[in-house]
């Protein structure tokens, strides 16, 4: 894997000036395999972000079975500029393929910053990206940051707070 701008002239992103502005500064990556009851609240929630600045959702189906590949492009076709899904036609998965966010997202991704969320999670918050990025911004000497997050067991019907 080559560096952004490698990537960028791969794929033919001008890179002047001008287009810089019309990059997004985050890529927001999600993975999913058979996540039809989850994958509506999980990219609402990318969707409801309030930023000052332009993100991109990019979004892996391990080939679903079950309705998910139908929601993503549903949402994909009403968010075309903000939506990209990338579709597996066999199931990588059960093929002993891993590294997916490496393999298939990271590739693609154009923004500064990744923010992960796997497709059976959600966010919700509205102004994540926003804190997440003005955080990194100040903080230069910073890697990554993260939020707390809730576990949710739907069998036992009981959230926590996950364990750091």
């Amino acid at each position: 894997m080559g560096s952004i701008k490698e990537i960028m002239k791969e794929d033919n992103i001008n890179i002047s000036n001008n287009n810089v502005a019309q990059l997004p500064l985050v890529s927001i990556c999600s993975i999913t395999y058979n996540h039809e009851p989850y994958i509506r609240q999980c990219l609402d929630g990318f969707l409801m972000q309030k930023t000052n600045f332009k993100y991109e959702i990019i979004i892996h189906d391990d080939a679903s079975t079950d309705g998910t590949t139908e929601i993503i492009n549903e949402y994909a076709e009403k968010y075309p500029d903000l939506i990209t899904p990338v579709f597996q036609t066999e199931n990588q998965y059960s093929k002993g393929l891993r590294g997916f966010y490496v393999r298939f997202l990271f590739p693609k991704a154009k923004g500064k910053y990744i923010a992960l969320c796997d497709g059976d999670d959600y966010w919700i918050d509205e102004n994540k990206l926003q804190m997440q990025f003005d955080f990194m911004e100040t903080h230069p000497d910073f890697s990554a940051c993260w939020t707390n997050s809730w576990v949710l067991d739907v069998e036992k019907n009981e959230r926590k707070i996950a364990k750091k």
